[in-house]
């Protein structure tokens, strides 16, 4: 899957370049039609120590999925998101299964009444 990350305000070094493009090919073991991602990893100008924001974008056939977690490191934050990501499209792959589901008994009940 091809990711475009872009960091904010910062360079991003090539170890944790390489652990989003990691954890983001995870995703395709559950669902291989990803069209492509955008990560945006942000530094977020907060007392706190979990000032470190990853979000992350995935394209999929004729949806688009999100999510935006912030913690102390970006490869935190970056788990999150990427568990978070996991779900959505598990809800993604069943809501499809349905829908074919329902598509198929309605052709098949149209082509019984023909008969």
């Amino acid at each position: 899957m091809k990711i475009t990350v872009q960091s904010i305000h910062f360079n991003a070094d090539k170890g944790l370049l390489e652990f989003i493009q990691k954890k983001a090919d995870k995703l395709e073991t559950f669902f291989d039609n990803i069209i492509n991602g955008q990560v945006y990893l942000k530094l977020e100008k907060v007392e706190d120590e979990a000032n470190k924001i990853t979000e992350i974008k995935l394209q999929l056939p004729g949806n688009q999925i999100f999510a935006k977690e912030q913690c102390k490191t970006f490869e935190e934050a970056t788990d999150l998101a990427v568990e978070s990501l996991r779900k959505q499209i598990e809800r993604h792959k069943k809501r499809n299964e349905i829908a074919a589901q329902v598509v198929k008994k309605v052709v098949l009940a149209s082509t019984e009444e023909e008969i």
